[in-house]
């Protein structure tokens, strides 16, 4: 467990980020009467998603292995956070549309419905909570081991500080 601190910190970060994002995006009304921009709108939050993967792995080089991280330890060290913000988006999610943003489902149904996008029935099979968390789970993993892959070759040590160990 030791081991796994800085990476637990990290996405327990990430998380609160997550519900302080859905908080924002509620207020600006991207849930609401700019329902129509949401799902181009709510891709900025990728900024401050990287931004804490790389502030993660430099804690991680800093404070773990005192200043020199290869590749293989910075990804793995991403991996680990992934996995942990996955385990916690369930719960992050029911927060997110049960106590932030509860109308959520029923303003995009009737917006997709409306635009022509889905039935109705289409719309209420997809956006939902049970669906939503699944999207959520396989959301992290996907984008965690890429933005882990992506992130490691910045904050990795160069190859002469590595060989000097």
């Amino acid at each position: 467990m030791k081991n796994i601190k800085i990476e637990i910190k990290w996405a327990l970060i990430f998380v609160v980020m997550m519900l302080a994002w859905m908080a924002l995006e509620k207020s600006l009304g991207w849930h609401d009467e700019k329902i129509a921009d949401h799902a181009t709108l709510t891709n900025l939050v990728a900024i401050p998603s990287i931004a804490i993967y790389i502030f993660a792995l430099l804690d991680k080089k800093k404070n773990f292995y005192h200043g020199v991280m290869n590749y293989y330890q910075g990804f793995m060290t991403g991996l680990v956070i992934t996995l942990i913000v996955a385990i916690l988006c369930p719960l992050s999610q029911y927060i997110t549309l049960e106590f932030i943003t509860p109308d959520y489902f029923s303003k995009v149904i009737n917006y997709a419905v409306s635009a022509g996008e889905m039935t109705q029935e289409e719309a209420a099979s997809y956006f939902n909570l049970q669906s939503y968390m699944i999207m959520s789970v396989v959301g992290a993993l996907i984008m965690g081991v890429a933005t882990s892959a992506v992130v490691a070759i910045i904050v990795k040590s160069k190859s002469s500080a590595l060989s000097s160990r």
